[in-house]
């Protein structure tokens, strides 16, 4: 096996800054195959509306955890860090650099601090968590989260997966996930995060919303609906997916493009927002521009390239 001297290559940032483009021109530049962290492309059938790299990039480049579940599944961090560290093992023992990219941070902070050591779930003191959340509502669970840890409620994202699952152990514990440590990640990473501009970030939002309609994403959030219930509670984890919802409104007639677009814009500029926060907080990144963002890459893949070789 390969052993790669200097430490995985990661790449994010927020959505629409453009790091899918910036990826493919390094690994082109370097030879290096992509492990996405991305936590609705690994999904098949959610290609528009998760701006998933097409066929003609992924011929281009290698690309590993993307079309790995049916959207009927609920995707997991435990899956996807088993998955990526295998896919990067994988890279190595080829003699080649992986480069992890990908904005759902939760994802990516569990390969950094390594999978947390939470007991398994409880499925009968989950349905009952489960019947409450349809009972009382999303902001009352997180409510009780926030009286006994605020740090823990923040880290819950407002994602009603976790915000069940948290519930769920609390009350089976006395203790939150995030109290119950991590195993040592199998591998080490060199981060780099960046961001643009408030006002060009939001025009590139703008931009690809509009394309993804132009493209058919009311038709995909459609063929979504017709795989799953979009009103189950709690809602499965492909409809958390950033727009599918404004997306499937157009379909059914319930809301004009404008108005879904301008709802879609709305709430990627809230995720990138939370995305920021959690590159600063839970990764530890320093946010760049995009050019000192792709010369810290440039000089850190270099690094790493040679450092397999040798």
């Amino acid at each position: 096996m390969t052993r790669l001297l200097t430490p995985i290559p990661l790449l994010t940032a927020p959505t629409a800054a453009g790091k899918s483009a910036l990826a493919l021109e390094l690994a082109q530049e370097f030879g290096l195959e992509v492990v996405s962290a991305d936590a609705f492309t690994v999904y098949r059938g959610l290609d528009i509306g998760t701006a998933k790299p097409t066929p003609a990039e992924r011929e281009a480049v290698a690309h590993h955890l993307l079309d790995v579940a049916d959207v009927s599944e609920n995707y997991d961090v435990a899956r996807y860090v088993q998955e990526a560290e295998a896919a990067i093992a994988g890279v190595l023992e080829r003699g080649r650099v992986p480069l992890v990219v990908g904005g759902t941070t939760f994802y990516l902070t569990a390969l950094l601090r390594g999978l947390p050591l939470t007991p398994p779930a409880d499925p009968g003191v989950r349905a009952a968590v489960e019947a409450e959340l349809a009972q009382r509502g999303l902001d009352a669970l997180l409510a009780d989260i926030t009286a006994s840890d605020p740090a823990e409620a923040r880290r819950m994202e407002r994602n009603p997966r976790r915000i069940v699952r948290a519930t769920e152990v609390f009350r089976r514990t006395g203790q939150y996930p995030g109290s119950f440590g991590n195993r040592p990640p199998r591998f080490g990473y060199a981060v780099t995060a960046f961001t643009r501009p408030g006002p060009e970030l939001e025009a590139r939002m703008a931009a690809r919303v509009g394309a993804m309609f132009a493209a058919g994403w009311a038709e995909e959030a459609a063929w979504l609906a017709s795989q799953l219930d979009p009103e189950t509670l709690p809602r499965p984890t492909a409809w958390q997916a950033l727009g599918y919802r404004e997306a499937w409104a157009v379909a059914t007639g319930h809301l004009g493009q404008s108005e879904a677009t301008a709802r879609a814009v709305l709430a990627s500029r809230q995720y990138a927002k939370r995305q920021l926060t959690a590159m600063r907080s839970q990764l530890g990144a320093q946010v760049l521009t995009p050019q000192d963002a792709i010369k810290q890459v440039r000089e850190h893949l270099g690094a790493a390239h040679k450092a397999s070789v040798n």
